[in-house]
């Protein structure tokens, strides 16, 4: 199903004009990845950093709103937002403010205050689950959730959707492969068989779902209720609706992890679609960009694990919670801010905002993409859009890794940097936030069209 239609010696051309156009236009960038190479491993802070499509990292001087600005003052329209981290934009004057403020009181005592009461109200009225803990980010939530659900149901295995995101978990690093569950290519360092007790089956699979659950040791399905990072795949009508009532008849517990997804509504898809976790994660965005993690849970959920604590104390005087937490999790500073970013910063009016120019910005790929008669399609879910390089959406993590084309992607994305815009690396997702206007839409819509008209007119450009 895959396919771009262009062909790979004029996307190498292509590309070659466009690193060299950046090179010569951002020289403090390039000074300072050579100087980084000194005392940073690989030029930067963290190895990603450095998988972007620039020939050299882009150090960024300041952010604000829906822009930035690099350390060669060019100005950018920013669709990639922190990948969610900044789904709110960056800096929302809210979160500012708050910084400010709890500068001046303390940024961590291990002890909570009345920020952390109302910020779990806060929490429960609008996901509905009614108990909550908070974490230092959403791999920890996570990692957190899982031994609980492993405690509460006895069993050890869990059970992931090919392609699945959910941070760092060791737990989570398998794909689906031949029907089978294999490692993750690329996993570094890993001492034993993930295999042992985790499952992966494809999205939208519900035979697949039902095979692996039925064998009785699985503890918890960890999803996310669309795929979005392995390029974004919708659920089909009813999928999730039936993996919870599979789950439920099989005794295995339901996780919904909403980190990218909450970007579709102000209660996420869990709310929306009303898909009745067990527990609820969420990271990123949910202090407005300084780092903090959450898991919600449900009654009978919170019920269980106050049984698996009393069965722990009574049986070797531990407190039933080894493993879990870390000394920054929910710190002062964290919590002041999740909490003014839940009433002030990620609210209706925010949403009603993003979700239009989404839309927007979705039928304008579509219409740039039917102009230059390239056989690609468009996914959308609410404040988030992607255009892929295949016919059809796929439906599973490995059609949309099988529709992937690196150096074309790589490419374009260059391309839209060296005109003053940014999207989501490693595939071409796009987010819209308070602060994107009608203006960035359509800078975002003419870059990419004129970046294809370049492209397409270079020798022998089109595929046959």
């Amino acid at each position: 199903m895959g396919g771009s239609g262009i062909s790979a010696e004029a996307v190498a051309l292509f590309a070659r004009a466009e690193r060299e156009r950046f090179l010569r236009a951002h020289p403090r960038s390039v000074a300072l990845a050579q100087r980084a190479q000194g005392h940073l491993f690989g030029g930067v802070p963290m190895h990603w950093m450095a998988d972007w499509s620039t020939p050299v990292p882009l150090f960024v001087e300041r952010a604000q709103g829906a822009c930035f600005e690099d350390v060669d003052r060019h100005r950018y329209v920013d669709f990639c937002l922190g990948d969610t981290g900044a789904m709110f934009g960056h800096s929302p004057e809210p979160i500012a403010r708050a910084l400010r403020e709890q500068a001046e009181r303390g940024l961590t005592t291990m002890l909570p205050g009345e920020d952390a009461v109302i910020c779990g109200e806060l929490l429960a009225a609008r996901f509905g689950l009614p108990f909550w803990q908070v974490t230092a980010t959403a791999t920890d939530a996570n990692r957190y959730v899982l031994r609980w659900a492993r405690a509460i149901t006895g069993r050890k295995t869990l059970l992931v959707f090919d392609g699945c995101y959910h941070g760092t978990v060791d737990d989570v690093m398998v794909r689906w492969q031949d029907g089978r569950t294999v490692h993750r290519s690329g996993l570094v360092g890993q001492a034993y068989d993930l295999s042992s007790h985790s499952r992966a089956v494809p999205f939208n699979d519900l035979t697949a779902l039902e095979a692996a659950l039925a064998q009785g040791d699985v503890c918890a399905l960890l999803c996310e209720p669309a795929m979005t990072n392995i390029g974004m795949v919708l659920p089909e009508a009813g999928f999730l609706q039936a993996a919870r009532e599979l789950t439920r008849r099989y005794g295995a517990l339901l996780v919904i992890d909403e980190t990218h997804t909450i970007s579709t509504d102000i209660g996420g898809c869990t709310r929306l679609w009303d898909l009745q976790p067990d527990f609820f994660v969420m990271g990123k965005p949910v202090a407005g960009g300084v780092a903090c993690g959450v898991f919600g849970i449900s009654a009978p959920m919170a019920e269980a694990m106050r049984g698996v604590q009393q069965t722990i104390r009574d049986s070797s005087h531990g407190h039933g919670h080894s493993g879990m937490g870390t000394t920054l999790s929910a710190n002062a500073l964290a919590m002041h801010c999740m909490r003014v970013n839940l009433q002030e910063v990620m609210t209706e009016a925010a949403y009603a905002h993003m979700l239009p120019l989404a839309a927007r910005l979705a039928a304008g790929f579509r219409r740039v993409i039917a102009q230059h008669a390239l056989p690609w399609s468009v996914t959308e879910l609410g404040a988030r859009c992607e255009f892929q390089f295949c016919a059809i959406p796929p439906r599973n993590g490995a059609e949309a890794e099988a529709a992937f084309d690196d150096p074309l992607q790589m490419s374009l994305h260059l391309a839209l940097i060296n005109r003053g815009v940014l999207i989501t690396p490693f595939h071409n997702m796009t987010l819209c936030c308070p602060a994107t206007t009608e203006a960035d839409v359509n800078t975002l819509l003419q870059a990419l069209d004129s970046v294809l008209v370049e492209l397409l007119a270079l020798p022998n450009a089109r595929m046959v």
